[in-house]
């Protein structure tokens, strides 16, 4: 399973963002047997979709424009 291998926390708060509200904050192994729960983590994964809006850094702040489904994360030039 690639459960593990996911910053959880990084993706029950875009989930969050994006509508999906019934996601834990975090989840233990125990949560990796429940039917309901991985559900819930597939849904957010793949039926989910970011169509126009923005993608944020969370480092930086910096606005990455998504049109169309497409997100552009293109830097400038004073940024390369």
């Amino acid at each position: 399973t690639m459960l593990p291998k996911l910053e959880f926390e990084a993706f029950a708060t875009a989930a969050k963002e994006l509508g999906v509200e019934d996601l834990p904050a975090a989840y233990d192994e125990a949560m990796l047997e429940d039917e309901a729960f991985l559900q819930k983590v597939h849904h957010a994964l793949l039926d989910v979709h970011l169509i126009d809006g923005n993608l944020v850094c969370p480092e930086t702040g910096r606005l990455f424009p998504v049109k169309e489904g497409i997100p552009n994360m293109l830097l400038h030039e004073d940024e390369v």
